[in-house]
């Protein structure tokens, strides 16, 4: 691995002189790295961070992509990481040409790094600096307590899902002159929703009731609210003031909870244990909005190279072996998804909407698909559109915002479905939906999302650990289950209980029917002393 030459640097140099004219905004140093082949294969399990901590796993995913590449031998052509400065790596074999294009599609991953709210806590840190200091303290920490160190990674990676990554960034420049008191806090968060159990909408009726109120009479509008409140719902009170007695520890998520409040890792002989826990729990946080802009980076990123390479005239005489080029980035999969190829289009599809005037209420309530089709107001608001959309969007944003019939219709799209052909014995694959709902339901489901885990603090002392699962209408993956409570039995010290529910096939009628329905039925998993039980709740 060394440092692109003069020759491409100066090449990379004019492309961000380009780039910035067009609109794109970003730092000015970067750093530009040719790598091998091999290079790629031992950087991509520590996410192109050379300097994160060792782990055992990532030697295995070597061995997994060495074994890979010789079936399948392919060139990757560039990656880029979110540092301070960026740091981008190209294929040794690149020509000019090409690293043209992959400069501009690394400048528009900058620009949606540095300027994307949802990365605006990596925005100041230059972590592959603060990876380095972790992997020199983690080699540190071995030398003294051996594979114990493993086995803190372990069992914090198995977790490491769980961060609280909107927690945090929801307390990012929070005005503290705003924060709601502890009887809205608690009537709206847990007093609505848990106690009475009501439902959504109207809770946004009864936030908007309270602004309300406030908005009137600023000084009396919060205790005619609650004069309100005790008329209906009279236990309020004193359920109130109970909770009020209730310890309140702070906390973002599990990890931090656990290294906070873990009897075991209080003891002074194990403290250690907090600073490799914090490492991955801080790694973890740096990494999580990459996770959920994939599919947005990336038609950024596709956007941009092909809206500025084209119009690039070095690009002269290379003309079909872009177009081939391109075409295996961002063509549409007929069976999967290609991000690049939904996220670039997803764009395009966008700033013309923004162009015609069709992003408006006015056009949604037009249902002739004539109108729909022949309507334009040029109001040239694409380019400012797309920008907004790259400062606060993520992937879901992106898709339930945006995929609709118009858009699933136009690029003919849709869900593909698997059979098995009984005469043949193949699968085969079908068209299943051409629906936007289905295909947008298709596309949210492919993303990223971690269960939702809460401590009940009532239930948790020294000698336990209470954690509820919040049920989404998927239930945990068993397999996953017994490893992690074991992990988490490790860090707390005590036995562990994890409040979930399992979904129950039921058959219906008679013996041999074929009538079934499925049940949800809350269970309540107990790991102490490294077995794990089961009981209904």
């Amino acid at each position: 691995m060394e440092l692109i030459n003069q020759h491409t640097k100066k090449i990379m140099e004019e492309c961000k002189m380009r780039a910035r004219d067009a609109g794109l905004s970003f730092n000015d140093e970067t750093l530009e790295y040719i790598v091998t082949n091999r290079d790629m294969l031992e950087l991509s399990p520590k996410t192109m961070i050379p300097t994160l901590y060792d782990y055992w796993v990532n030697d295995v995913e070597v061995l997994k992509g060495i074994g890979k590449y010789k079936l399948f031998p392919s060139n990757p052509y560039e990656t880029v990481i979110n540092s301070r400065p960026a740091i981008s790596f190209y294929n040794d074999n690149n020509p000019d040409w090409l690293n043209i294009m992959i400069f501009y599609h690394v400048l528009a991953h900058i620009d949606f790094f540095q300027n994307n709210m949802f990365f605006e806590h990596t925005w100041g840190d230059d972590f592959v600096g603060q990876a380095l200091a972790d992997k020199r303290l983690i080699a540190n920490l071995r030398s003294e307590y051996g594979r114990w160190v493993d086995y803190i990674i372990e069992f914090s990676r198995g977790i490491d899902n769980l961060v609280g990554y909107f927690s945090l960034l929801a307390k990012q420049n929070f005005p503290v002159s705003i924060q709601a008191s502890d009887r809205i806090d608690f009537y709206f968060d847990v007093f609505l929703q848990q106690v009475e159990q009501v439902p959504q909408h109207e809770i946004f009726k009864e936030v908007g009731r309270y602004n309300d109120m406030q908005k009137h009479n600023p000084d009396m509008g919060d205790s005619a609210f609650f004069a309100d409140i005790k008329k209906k719902y009279p236990e309020f009170q004193a359920l109130f003031e109970r909770y009020k007695n209730i310890p309140k520890k702070e906390y973002n998520d599990i990890m931090e909870f656990i290294m906070l409040h873990s009897p075991y890792l209080n003891k002074e002989e194990n403290s250690w244990m907090k600073s490799v826990i914090s490492i991955v729990r801080d790694t973890s946080i740096y990494f999580a909005p990459q996770i959920r802009t994939k599919t947005i980076n990336e038609g950024w990123a596709s956007y941009w190279h092909d809206k500025l390479f084209r119009s690039d005239d070095r690009i002269s005489g290379h003309e079909s072996a872009y177009a081939k080029v391109n075409a295996g980035v961002t063509s549409i999969s007929r069976v999967g998804l290609n991000p690049y190829a939904i996220g670039l289009r997803l764009i395009e599809n966008i700033e013309e909407m923004a162009d015609k005037g069709k992003i408006s209420r006015n056009f949604q309530k037009i249902n002739d698909i004539e109108l729909r089709e022949s309507f334009n107001k040029s109001t040239g608001n694409g380019q400012e559109t797309i920008f907004k959309l790259r400062e606060s969007f993520t992937d879901f944003m992106l898709f339930n915002t945006y995929v609709d019939q118009d858009f699933v219709d136009r690029y003919q799209l849709f869900v593909t479905g698997r059979r098995m052909n009984q005469q043949r014995g193949t699968i085969e694959y079908y068209v299943k939906s051409r629906k936007a709902e289905d295909y947008k339901k298709m596309l949210i489901d492919s993303l990223y999302h971690p269960p939702v885990i809460t401590i009940d603090l009532e239930k948790t002392d020294e000698d336990k650990l209470y954690l509820i699962h919040k049920f989404e209408g998927k239930q945990l993956y068993k397999p996953y289950i017994a490893e992690t409570l074991l992990g988490i039995e490790f860090l707390w010290g005590g036995q562990v209980q994890l409040e979930t529910h399992n979904i129950v096939k039921q058959t219906l009628g008679p013996p041999g029917s074929q009538a079934t329905a499925y049940e949800k039925r809350k269970v309540i998993y107990t790991m102490k002393d490294r077995k794990l039980s089961s009981n209904k709740g």
